[in-house]
């Protein structure tokens, strides 16, 4: 007893640092965070401050008539029984750019159902323009409420230069609720983008381009049907981490459908030997067989169907329809030789992307569209019953970059907030990475002679 005593005298110095500590720790954090966080920071005091008035206003307690154990060893022969106790779910506040993220335990009677019918009350409570609740494992919920609406706050993505962790994760940008939204590339063989001129197309590819570019285990060609040359206009700055490029030509559009659809074939003659499996993503892409990324923008340009009797209208007519067919090709057989096709169009309907192609692309995007039909042709049906996630309503510039689609293991469809590339962050990767720019047939070739001493002859494109 008198060596606790002893210590009493320290006791009092050491919380007095502990705490002046802490809130140096704090007022650090709050001075060197932006505006939006800090305002988040008060936000998230006042959460927990009022959480209990709050969660007993919003009926997320319970009562608990049971005595507890020290009551019950206390409790004398007649005394009154104990008040019952009032249960309050405990919390963890987390501040951020947008708002707070709540984490709470669930207590019975209160579990997931009943958090989500408060999500309003707890909106308004919070000053929060929406609030969402979600399972967090089990007994425990996670509750986001966003003070600012992500989706018309624009932001800007500046490229690491570094090489993605995983080539299978699209970072497309963020939710509605400010949570990342991200998709898997693995055994993906197609992706339709769609939407309005200037509704954010052709930056979020841009951004797709400068994520994956420092990798050598990614490969890509790109055809932009509303250009003539490859100087010319939104891939100017990505053509030198390009390996093939084609502009409105028909013909040359033809010669690098064949090309490619001449390496689907020769990869899939020879997967097998060379790689020892079936599909290539069991074993993942690698810079000696490369994640193959064709994106066609204009899409329509290149599959047309042209009317009339005469020789040039009959030969271009021609040409349309076999790169639908060379297209359709690497759609449905790429997919496990490591072949990607992205597709971009102002509407994906089925004159301007035939639905043997659309409807067999698993991923599909679109930004802005001007009628209904539009978004279902890039949605598919269902987005008729979900109308406040309809891209007719992204027609405010406020919304530039703002895309919809549909998410595995989410009901419905999600909003995201695609952030904007500049052209001379584009122009740098691409220049910076530029000299990992390789013809995956060569790569192929090298691989070949390097496991059998030699090459395997590409199949005959003609019967």
């Amino acid at each position: 007893m008198e060596a606790v005593t002893g210590y009493e005298s320290y006791a009092l110095p050491i919380a007095t640092a502990l705490v002046g500590l802490w809130l140096l720790v704090t007022v650090g954090r709050y001075v060197r965070a932006d505006k939006g966080t800090r305002v988040s920071m008060r936000q998230a005091v006042r959460v927990r401050w009022g959480w209990v008035r709050l969660a007993r206003m919003a009926g997320l307690t319970v009562t608990d008539k049971t005595p507890s154990l020290l009551a019950q060893i206390t409790a004398q022969k007649d005394s009154p029984p104990p008040t019952p106790r009032v249960l309050t779910p405990k919390i963890k506040v987390r501040p951020d750019q947008f708002g707070v993220i709540v984490r709470a335990r669930t207590l019975p009677q209160v579990g997931l159902e009943e958090y989500q019918k408060s999500a309003r009350f707890l909106a308004d409570a919070w000053r929060c323009t929406r609030v969402s609740v979600l399972p967090d494992g089990p007994g425990r919920v996670v509750i986001r409420g966003v003070r600012s609406d992500p989706l018309t706050t624009p932001t800007r993505h500046r490229p690491t230069g570094r090489p993605p962790a995983d080539l299978t994760r699209w970072e497309l940008g963020v939710d509605e609720y400010a949570a990342k939204v991200c998709v898997s590339l693995a055994n993906v063989p197609g992706v339709t983008v769609a939407g309005v001129p200037g509704a954010g197309k052709t930056s979020g590819v841009n951004k797709f381009v400068c994520d994956f570019a420092p990798s050598a285990a990614v490969q890509f060609a790109g055809a932009d049907g509303k250009v003539s040359q490859a100087s010319e206009g939104d891939y100017a700055d990505l053509v030198k981490r390009m390996f093939a490029f084609c502009g409105d030509d028909l013909d040359e559009a033809n010669a690098l459908f064949k090309r490619l659809v001449e390496l689907r074939r020769r990869r899939s003659a020879t997967i097998r030997d060379v790689l020892g499996v079936k599909n290539m993503w069991h074993v993942g892409p690698s810079p000696e067989w490369p994640l193959t990324v064709l994106i066609i923008d204009e899409a329509h340009t290149y599959f047309r169907e042209y009317k009339g009797s005469d020789p040039t209208t009959k030969r271009l007519a021609a040409l349309t329809a076999e790169n639908a067919r060379l297209v359709e090709d690497l759609v449905k057989k790429g997919r496990s030789v490591g072949i990607l096709v992205i597709l971009i169009s102002q509407k994906t309907t089925g004159d301007a992307i035939p639905t043997f192609i659309r409807d067999v692309c698993p991923i599909g995007l679109s930004f802005a569209q001007k009628t209904a039909e539009a978004a279902v042709a890039a949605l598919g049906e269902d987005i008729r019953n979900w109308p406040d996630a309809s891209p007719v309503t992204l027609q405010d510039p406020a919304y530039v970059g703002v895309a919809v689609m549909a998410m595995q293991g989410r009901p419905g469809y999600t909003r995201i907030r695609t952030p904007y590339v500049s052209d001379a962050d584009a122009a740098r990767v691409a220049e910076d990475t530029s000299h990992l720019t390789a013809d995956p047939d060569l790569r192929l070739d090298a691989l070949l002679h390097s496991t059998s001493g030699t090459a395997t002859p590409a199949p005959s494109l003609t019967k």
